[in-house]
Parts: C-alpha cells; sequence; structure tokens
C-alpha cells in the first residue's frame, strides 16, 4: 500500500507506486465494492463477518466519502463521473 492524501491505495500494475512513494505492507479490507483504481481500501485486522461488523459499528469514517481515491483528483470528480455514465 502506499499512503496518499490520507487514503491507502494498493500497489498493483493498474495502480503503480510512484517515485518517492513509500511501500508498506498493511493488513487492509475494501469497505465498498468499486474499481481498485478509485476506491481505497481502509486499514482493518478484521478476520471474521462478526469482526467486520464490530469495526463497522465502531468506525468514524464513512462508507463512500472517505475511501473515494477519484474524488481527490479534482472538485469536480463526481460531475465527471456523472457524465462518464458511472452513475
Amino acid at each position: 500500500m502506499v499512503r496518499k492524501n490520507g487514503l491507502l491505495q494498493p500497489v498493483t500494475k493498474l495502480t503503480p507506486a510512484k517515485d518517492g512513494d513509500v511501500v508498506e505492507t498493511i493488513s487492509v479490507r475494501f469497505r465498498t465494492v468499486g474499481d481498485i483504481t478509485c476506491t481505497a481500501p481502509v486499514e482493518s485486522t478484521a478476520r471474521s463477518v462478526a469482526d467486520i461488523i464490530a469495526e463497522t459499528a465502531t468506525t468514524t469514517i464513512t462508507e463512500r466519502g472517505a475511501t473515494r481515491l477519484d474524488d481527490q483528483t479534482s472538485d469536480a470528480s463526481m460531475e465527471q463521473r456523472k457524465k462518464e455514465g458511472y452513475f
């Protein structure tokens, strides 16, 4: 993972680390279904459904807004996705 603007970004062929990025191995889970290039995971040690429910019940991070990597690119990111038929 790479930390960018307070979010975690997986290091993959689609989302490679860039020069200067610090790559870390972190236990995570994806909280929303989405494209790997726009949906960030959250740090998590949950290993069961009960763990995930307990974690979700106590989190202060929103499910959608706080894990959207593409919302970090510009103030108009949401409008651009609408134009492209994302919604």
